[in-house]
């Protein structure tokens, strides 16, 4: 039989660490097989991603989402743990911090079969974060972890890491590596800054989707004013999740910022490329800003990216709206120093698919 990973995805980072992975993968002759758990079921945060990267079809689609996180953790690890008793592959990468990450790495720990980690060591110390017990333990699941970032190595250090069964290496960030290889296209297919006429406007990008910020209608409020506020100085462009966007009906406060629809990957970077800061409360969101020069507002109030809070590119508003407002003047005034490579040189997907050849093939 051939000898093959089995890669378990779900959510829209996902699918863009995949797509840089999957090509070194197959360049490195290493055969995987797909599990798309459905995380994000929309048109726009997952079909559109699979389409313009060129990802490898799914052999499985599982079709699990808008569940509370453990029914959905658990339908996971259930359907899952079907898949990889039939294949028994060598070995299941995940990705991340999803409750589709966790899922995979339980179902294959269970059975006996290793699991690697990209994007391992991650840590904002906050444990409220669903996101932040999906790491941890994902982390400890697995034998072969893939860091991003020197300070995500030390961390595991930290938590003692060197004295289990695995093996740590610090590889760089694979979502680098998809801008260095995508942007090109993006630029020649999107037509996103023509559409929305911000060719010759100054303007912010903007996203809101995390579950704390969202669910929460006073936390929503808040943001919704912070975002009104740099709106008066500076255009707020924020592509809305159907689900944020149902929200925002029940909030008192009116959105004056440009909402538009979900982007996909190349309309996103071609908005990075030409914007002049980043609000967000995503964590993927934050180093792509860092890859394009952006200086970046974070509506959280941890994040797992510290090294861009050191370096003055990341400033950590939290999600109260004056708090929000001080700190998009303070990262407008105050120049972040982009000069350091932080997330590695453009070839950490060559260094993740060799090893996963020489190790598990």
């Amino acid at each position: 039989m051939q000898n093959f990973i089995t890669t378990v995805i779900g959510a829209r980072p996902q699918f863009i660490k995949a797509a840089a992975v999957s090509r070194a993968l197959k360049s490195a002759g290493v055969y995987e097989k797909i599990i798309h758990t459905g995380q994000h079921f929309d048109q726009k945060m997952s079909e559109i991603f699979f389409r313009e990267m060129e990802i490898p079809r799914p052999h499985y689609q599982l079709d699990i989402h808008s569940l509370p996180h453990g029914a959905m953790t658990g339908r996971m690890l259930e359907e899952i743990e079907k898949i990889l008793m039939q294949d028994r592959p060598n070995a299941v990468l995940v990705y991340g911090d999803t409750n589709s990450t966790l899922a995979g790495a339980l179902a294959a720990i269970k059975l006996h079969i290793p699991v690697i980690h990209v994007e391992a060591g991650l840590r904002s110390f906050d444990m409220k974060m669903p996101e932040e017990v999906n790491r941890i333990l994902t982390d400890r699941l697995s034998s072969l972890l893939f860091c991003p970032t020197a300070t995500s190595v030390e961390n595991l250090y930290r938590e003692g890491f060197q004295h289990f069964d695995t093996e740590i290496i610090h590889c760089g960030d694979v979502m680098y590596d998809a801008v260095l290889y995508y942007l090109e296209k993006a630029k020649k297919s999107s037509t996103i800054i023509e559409k929305l006429h911000l060719k010759e406007k100054e303007f912010a990008l903007a996203t809101i989707h995390r579950q704390e910020n969202t669910d929460d209608i006073d936390r929503l409020e808040q943001i919704v004013k912070g975002l009104n506020s740099v709106n008066e100085e500076l255009l707020v462009v924020v592509p809305l999740h159907p689900r944020t966007t149902a929200h925002l009906q029940k909030i008192n406060t009116k959105p004056e910022f440009k909402i538009i629809e979900p982007v996909g990957y190349f309309d996103m970077i071609v908005l990075l490329e030409h914007c002049k800061l980043v609000l967000t409360d995503s964590g993927g969101l934050q180093k792509e800003a860092y890859f394009f020069s952006k200086p970046c507002v974070t509506l959280r109030e941890q994040t797992e990216w510290t090294e861009l809070v050191a370096s003055g590119c990341n400033h950590l508003a939290g999600y109260k709206a004056e708090e929000i407002f001080k700190k998009y003047i303070q990262s407008m005034s105050k120049e972040g120093d982009f000069s350091g490579k932080l997330y590695g040189d453009g070839h950490s997907t060559e260094i993740i698919a060799e090893k996963i050849k020489r190790k598990f093939m």
